[in-house]
């Protein structure tokens, strides 16, 4: 369980440790990772919910630090570049 946990760490610190210096890498992570979670689902039958699929995304333990990364290129796209984020929203 120790090595599970070391190697846990090591990612979260090596994803909290990658900057951007590109806008190209900066728009693809903007593009790849989403602005909310892809898994929350309303299913309905004629306008009446059935069933609400809650945000799986938090269970993801790197969760925080994928959106930080996320963070990290929308501002400098935004802040170096001047580009206009909107679309990304």
């Amino acid at each position: 369980m120790m090595k599970l946990i070391n190697l846990k760490e090591l990612v979260c610190s090596w994803l909290d440790g990658i900057e951007i210096r590109d806008s190209k890498k900066a728009h693809l992570l903007c593009k790849a990772i989403p602005s909310s979670c892809p898994f929350e689902r309303e299913i309905k039958f004629f306008n009446r919910i059935l069933v609400h699929i809650p945000p799986l995304c938090k269970l993801n333990p790197f969760y925080e630090q994928v959106v930080n990364l996320r963070f990290k290129a929308l501002c400098y796209l935004a802040d170096e570049c001047g580009e206009d984020i909107a679309i990304y929203c």
